[in-house]
C-alpha cells in the first residue's frame, strides 16, 4: 500500500508499508530497493557492518553507515535505535513507538518545507503489543554543525545574523504548528544554502507535536532549551517578535522559565536522576 507524501516544498515522494520478519513500518519508495532491504534485513545486524560510526551510545544508540543500492549505488544513512524499557515499554501499549512517532515527525516538517534530515525508514518489532526495538532511519546531513558550536565559538557580529535567521526560522515553525518539545542546542544543525545563507536542521522529530495555534506565551516557553548567550536573550526574542509587539509578559514568562529550567537541570545533575531512573529500570 502506498501513500503520497510531501517531501519538501512542492515535491511528493511514495511511501509505502515495510514488512521485515517480525518488524513493521514504512518506508520511501526510492529506498524500497532489494540491496537496501537486505541491508537493514534484519535493522539490528546494521550495527556490525563494516565501516559504521557510533555518533550516539547512551539511552538510544546513534550510528552512521554507508549502505548499499542496486546498480552499485550507495546512501549515507544515519539509523537511530530508541530504547524500550520501564515506563516507555508500557506506554508502548497505547502510544506509538518512538520510531514511528520520529517518522511522523520528520513527515510533518517535510510537508511543512522546514529542514530535517529525510526520513527513509522506520521499523518496530512488538510482542504482545508492547514494542521490544524500534529504529529510525534518515538520510545523513552533510556539512552542518550543533547550533551549541556556534553560540560558543561566533563572535558577536557573527552571532546577531545567526540569532535573527534561528528566530525568524522558529517563528516560522510556530506558525505552521510545529512544536518541538526538545527544542536544545543538540538538536538543531546549522548550515549553509547554495548562497551563504543559514539553513537548519531539526533532530529528535520524535518530540515533535502538531498544533492548530500557539498562543505567544507557549511560543516563548518553547524557546527557553535553547542556550542563546544572556548578553543575546532579549535580541533574540526581539528578532523573534520582529514586526509584532513583544510584550512585557512574553519577556517575564521566558526569563521565569528559563530561570525554573536552569534549576531543573542543575537539580537533575547534582541528583543524577536520570542515572537512578535506569537503575530502577523506570527509564
Amino acid at each position: 500500500m502506498r501513500e503520497k507524501v510531501k517531501t519538501g516544498q512542492g515535491q511528493r515522494s511514495d511511501v509505502k508499508k515495510l514488512s521485515i520478519g517480525p518488524y513493521k513500518g514504512a518506508i520511501l519508495t526510492a529506498y524500497d530497493d532489494p540491496d537496501f532491504l537486505e541491508a537493514i534485513s534484519p535493522p539490528e545486524k546494521i550495527w556490525s557492518r563494516p565501516g559504521l560510526r557510533i555518533l550516539l551510545d547512551s539511552r538510544n544508540r546513534v550510528g552512521a553507515v554507508r549502505l548499499p543500492l542496486s546498480g552499485g549505488k550507495e546512501a549515507d544513512i544515519v539509523v537511530k535505535e530508541f530504547s524500550s524499557r520501564g515506563i516507555t515499554r508500557f506506554k508502548s501499549l497505547v502510544l506509538p513507538s518512538k520510531a514511528a512517532r520520529a517518522w511522523r515527525g520528520a513527515i510533518a516538517l517535510k510537508e511543512r518545507a522546514l529542514g530535517t534530515a529525510l526520513p527513509v525508514a522506520y521499523l518496530e518489532s512488538r510482542e504482545r503489543g508492547v514494542v521490544r526495538r524500534s529504529f529510525f532511519l534518515t538520510e545523513e546531513i552533510k556539512a552542518a554543525a550543533e547550533i551549541r558550536e556556534l553560540f560558543r565559538s561566533l563572535p558577536p557580529s557573527e552571532l546577531r545574523p545567526l540569532l535573527r535567521t534561528l528566530a525568524a526560522h522558529l517563528f516560522l515553525c510556530h506558525d505552521r504548528g510545529i512544536l518541538h518539545r526538545d527544542l536544545s542546542d543538540g538538536n538543531i544543525l546549522v548550515g549553509e544554502d547554495d548562497v551563504g545563507n543559514f539553513c537548519f536542521s531539526f533532530l529528535d522529530t520524535n518530540r515533535i507535536r502538531l498544533r492548530k495555534r500557539l498562543g505567544g506565551c507557549a511560543r516563548v516557553k518553547n524557546l527557553i532549551r535553547l542556550g542563546v548567550p544572556a548578553e543575546f536573550q532579549d535580541f533574540f526574542l526581539q528578532e523573534y517578535f520582529r514586526g509584532k509587539t513583544l510584550r512585557k509578559r512574553h519577556r517575564f514568562w521566558y526569563k521565569l522559565n528559563k530561570r525554573i529550567f536552569a534549576c531543573y537541570v542543575k537539580a537533575k545533575k547534582k541528583l543524577r536522576l536520570r542515572k537512578i531512573a535506569r537503575k530502577l529500570g523506570i527509564a
